[in-house]
């Protein structure tokens, strides 16, 4: 296979970025995602696929819930620092404002487009990571915006 050909196209496969929101009993993170697609009308279901060596995909796999926070496309720095990960940085929420999802309890960013909850319902876990089916369970609109995507950021993330 041509690499170079390979890793050029996946690459244009266009993808949002958002952060998601984790909780398991105390414990809460946020990390960035731009693996994400709607996967059913009915009932609502959505694909987020996460890293597995990541400490968020353990906190998802034992929850069970995740939250999807929307981001604008003035929101690349915010991207960034949830790109990073929690034990090399600490807290990525300790300065960021965000509430807690009434459906999941998942942390939610206040100055996001919106929102949505969701419960896994089912996996892969295939490659390097998992796909974990989420069952929207609940959303919300904090306001109107262009959506940030990763082609626009200059960021490189696939291939």
């Amino acid at each position: 296979m041509d690499e170079k050909a390979k890793k050029t196209m996946l690459r244009k496969i266009p993808h949002g970025l958002y952060i998601c929101g984790v909780k398991e009993g105390e414990k809460i993170n946020g990390f960035t995602v731009s693996w994400l697609m709607q996967s059913s009308f009915n009932p609502p279901l959505v694909i987020n696929c996460i890293k597995q060596d990541s400490g968020s995909h353990a906190m998802v796999k034992k929850s069970g819930v995740f939250a999807i926070s929307f981001l604008e496309e003035g929101q690349k720095d915010l991207a960034a620092k949830f790109f990073q990960p929690k034990r090399r940085v600490g807290n990525k929420l300790e300065d960021v404002e965000f509430y807690p999802g009434d459906a999941t309890g998942c942390p939610i960013i206040t100055d996001s487009l919106g929102y949505i909850e969701c419960k896994v319902v089912g996996t892969v876990e295939e490659g390097d990571h998992t796909v974990f089916v989420g069952e929207v369970i609940g959303a919300g609109i904090h306001r109107e915006g262009k959506q940030l995507l990763l082609e626009t950021t200059g960021w490189h993330y696939g291939g």
